[in-house]
């Protein structure tokens, strides 16, 4: 084993922290004193002022910026990006402009033209953190201002982008546009640097500041207490850092404690801050910074005179509108005021006809008598057809007054319906008739709804929507009763309001009921009141209901946050093939969110999932393909990357239907009609593996024929027992059973040669062992060196014994050492280690020297079995 090189166990770290990144500076340079530069964080700043270019002579660094560029890894690859720099900044000679350059192991990397660098990877050497050492599990920024009614930010993952279009401060523009356009686009961020969380300005327009001090062009450290300001003074906030001793923090796993809770207002929503990218972060559009408004306030030197004697704006607090029950009573005023004055228009009609008479009346001229006469006859008709009309207009609402007074509610709803088919548009009848309706309906739909007979309270609502056919106001108010029996449905089949929250199940009904409550709160609430204030005996489930409601709030605001964003950690690990790391973070969840319901099938997934990727990656076909047979996912990310991985890299339909008529033949016993199938094979990702399985199957069906004609032979017992040994009991069912008969003749001879295959199997596995297990600096090379093809070899041939070995004894049913189990499991675990490791290298090996190392660990029995 290499000098501090870890043991294949130790190596199982995520795949950003598997390897350094190491910049040598290339030979011949005019600077031999420099030396090379090691990262072992995920974030590596090039600067003037950053380490370890500060420490150079002035003329080295002449071609640096102070701000010059940023070396990442994002998803186990490597990146570099430009910031704009004077001088530049080239891979292999190719300037990287505005977004982020992709480098890898080999590359030529420089820095304004003079700083040059040889790009190499190195596996990382174990380090064991102190027991008391602490790490952060996520950052709560604390709004420092009252009066903005700003909500605080939980930031559960890094690193973390500070931007006016993310939602977090974009909420903010109808009330403080100005402020939110102080903000830059790509602001600031905030990163993990081993343990520790560091605030970086992205050259913004108005600046970030800390402690009051506006930052420069390096990175500073943030500590719990620290007050951190973006654009001016108005989204300041104080820094909450929350450590665990125990947890182990990880882009992915950075989860809530109930410690932060306490640090902000409990009556505000915490808005959780999502993690980005640093590719985003890094990818540098000039032309946007343009669209920032200039906060004079923050500006250094005369600049920041300009505030005083300017008010911002800003310290005025928000008012709080009017309550629901105030509003109802304006709005009843109004109908009262509007009812007054249309009670005072009467009287003037009266006056004006009157006044008419007593014109035609005073007139003394004899020739006009009858003329007046006759006028004063009309007018008097014209009186009583005006209040014979206005009393037939007024007698369905005085009807239905009379009805309601009674209590005859029934009754009232009959006629308010027979009416309003025909005048669908007097609001005062229409009012009217929505409390005959909820009088004579809603304590019927109140008992159900309280025995819990959800489907006889439906019911009644929908002979109440049929009864408020020509009421747009009844219809209204049903409605209201709707959501209300909905919520109330739902909590009861939950099992009560503090019952658990079932994944993937109970999301879609809460955001649902919360959104049709969300898009007009007041108007809801208001008409909520008019219909208690209608039928008293609805206060006892409205009050029920808005407790109910709160109750989901709570629910939605950390029980269906965790879930969205447990679905995000889970689609990105899936996405970078790691499914492996999210085992802890399972755990994590259900520590965490003890009413979380559902983790159990996301673990079952996880499971079946994990199989199945680990055979495609291993090229397993047949491993893989009866997986494919039996695979069966229950929860939507899941789902969605199973479908992902079935279009993009697993076997189409057409494969596995010809494998299938392929595996129907060799169990039968036909060897040419499967050959004949296999080669006949469609072109796709699957040849070559296929193609071996055609050459392993051509290879025993032309060793069975060879042992049919050499019967009697002095070999034969030999050649029969070494053939059988390469059989597989499940695959090969036709050949095992059809030399049964010949091995059982020969049970001792076949026992000593399983005997001699597990010691041959032993003795290689010390030999493998003795020289050092395959070591990450060998699975890093850039070629195929003799170490690795030997202990390859090694591994693989040890493998090959053992499981001959056992198979005799398993198809012979005979006992065997305990020891011959345990070294079987030994080598096997071992070649799966490796695999599993070479395959998370796939982003940084070339992918022909990838399959060239896979193919000398060997795999499954199925496709790696060398030829008999």
């Amino acid at each position: 084993m290499a000098p501090g090189e870890a043991p294949i166990a130790e190596m199982r770290a995520t795949e950003d922290a598997s390897f350094d990144v190491v910049l040598t500076p290339l030979a011949g340079a005019q600077r031999p004193a420099l030396d090379a530069i090691r990262i072992v964080d995920n974030l590596f700043a090039v600067g003037r002022s950053e380490a370890p270019f500060n420490d150079y002579p002035p003329q080295w660094t002449a071609g640096l910026s102070r701000r010059h560029a940023r070396v990442f890894v994002e998803h186990g690859a490597i990146y570099v990006a430009d910031l704009g720099s004077k001088n530049g900044t080239t891979v292999n000679g190719v300037a990287v402009r505005q977004a982020p350059a992709r480098v890898r192991a080999g590359d030529e990397l420089c820095f304004g033209g003079e700083l040059c660098y040889r790009v190499g990877l190195e596996p990382r050497a174990r380090t064991v953190k102190s027991g008391s050492a602490s790490s952060l599990t996520h950052l709560l920024l604390v709004p420092q201002r009252d009066d903005l009614a700003l909500q605080p930010v939980d930031v559960l993952a890094f690193p973390f982008l500070v931007s006016k279009t993310d939602e977090i401060f974009a909420r903010y523009k109808d009330r403080y546009p100005h402020q939110v356009n102080y903000i830059s686009r790509r602001h600031a961020h905030l990163f993990l640097k081993g343990d520790e969380l560091y605030v970086e300005d992205l050259g913004s327009t108005n600046g970030t500041f800390v402690n009051g001090r506006r930052l420069d062009e390096s990175a500073l450290p943030l500590a719990d207490g620290d007050v951190v300001a973006f654009g001016g003074d108005h989204f300041v906030y104080r820094v909450s850092l929350q450590k665990s001793p125990d947890v182990e923090p990880t882009v992915t796993q950075l989860s809530l404690r109930p410690s932060a809770d306490s640090a902000a207002d409990a009556d505000k929503t915490t808005f959780v801050g999502a993690a980005h990218s640093f590719l985003d972060i890094f990818c540098v559009d000039p032309a946007l910074q343009r669209e920032d408004e200039v906060n004079e306030a923050a500006q250094p030197g005369p600049a920041r005179a300009k505030r005083d004697g300017a008010g911002s704006g800003n310290g005025a607090k928000n008012t709080k509108g009017a309550s629901a029950a105030n509003a109802a009573h304006a709005s009843g005023g109004a109908a009262d005021g509007s009812g007054k004055a249309a009670a005072r228009g009467k009287p003037r009609r009266w006056k004006m006809v009157a006044g008419e008479l007593r014109k035609v009346l005073a007139d003394g001229e004899r020739t006009n008598v009858r003329r007046a006469a006759a006028w004063g006859g009309a007018g008097v008709a014209i009186v009583v057809a005006l209040g014979v009309g206005l009393y037939l207009h007024g007698s369905s609402e005085r009807e239905l007054k009379n009805l309601l007074a009674s209590g005859d509610y029934s009754s009232a709803v009959t006629v308010a319906g027979g009416y309003l088919a025909t005048h669908p548009a007097d609001t005062k009848v229409r009012a009217l008739a929505s409390e005959a309706l909820l009088k004579a309906k809603l304590p019927g739909w109140i008992d159900a709804l309280q025995k819990a007979q959800f489907d006889q309270a439906d019911a009644l609502l929908k002979d109440m929507k049929t009864l408020s056919a020509n009421n747009a106001d009844a219809a209204s108010l049903v409605g209201e009763l709707q959501w209300v029996g909905d919520l109330e449905r739902f909590v009861a089949a939950r099992g009560g309001v503090d019952a658990p929250i079932r994944m993937y199940v109970d999301e879609a009904t809460i955001n649902g009921l919360l959104h049709r409550w969300d898009d007009d709160a007041t108007s809801h609430q208001r008409a909520l009141d008019r219909i208690a204030s209608y039928v008293p005996v609805f206060a006892e489930p409205y009050a029920h209901a808005l407790s109910h409601l709160r109750k989901l709030e709570s629910d939605d605001s950390v029980y269906v946050a965790a879930i969205d964003r447990l679905n995000g950690v889970i689609q990105t690990e899936l996405a970078r093939d790691k499914p492996d790391a999210l085992p802890p973070v399972l755990d994590d969840y259900a520590q965490r969110y003890p009413r979380l319901a559902g983790l159990d099938r996301v673990r079952d997934d996880l499971r079946q999932y994990t199989a199945l990727l680990n055979a495609a990656l291993s090229r397993q076909l047949t491993s893989l393909l009866a997986m494919m047979k039996a695979a069966h996912f229950s929860t939507p990310p899941f789902q969605a990357q199973y479908q992902q991985l079935a279009a993009t890299r697993l076997p189409s339909a057409e494969i596995v239907r010809r494998q299938d008529a392929v595996d129907a033949a060799w169990q039968r016993g036909d060897a040419q009609a499967a050959l004949n199938e296999l080669q006949s094979m469609p072109a796709s990702p699957w040849s070559d593996v296929l193609a071996a399985e055609a050459a392993h199957k051509k290879a025993l069906s032309d060793q069975y024929n060879d042992l049919q004609k050499a019967r009697g032979a002095k070999d034969y017992d030999q050649r029969v027992l070494s053939f059988y040994a390469s059989l597989d009991p499940q695959t090969d069912a036709w050949f095992v059973q059809s030399l049964q008969k010949d091995v059982a003749a020969l049970h001792d001879k076949a026992l000593a040669q399983a005997q001699d295959l597990l010691l041959r199997a032993q003795s290689l596995w010390k030999e493998y062992r003795a020289n050092g297990p395959i070591g990450g600096t060998q699975r890093l090379e850039a070629g195929i060196s003799a170490g690795f093809r030997n202990e390859a070899r090694l591994l693989t041939d040890a493998q090959t014994a053992a499981r001959q070995g056992m198979r005799i004894y398993t198809q012979l049913k005979a006992d065997h050492p305990a020891d011959f189990d345990r070294l079987l499991a030994d080598i096997e675990a071992e070649a799966s280690l490796q695999r599993r490791s070479l395959t998370e290298l796939r982003m940084v090996l070339d992918p022909g020297l990838l399959k060239a190392k896979l193919a000398l660990i060997g795999g499954d029995q199925s496709e790696a079995r060398p030829s008999p």
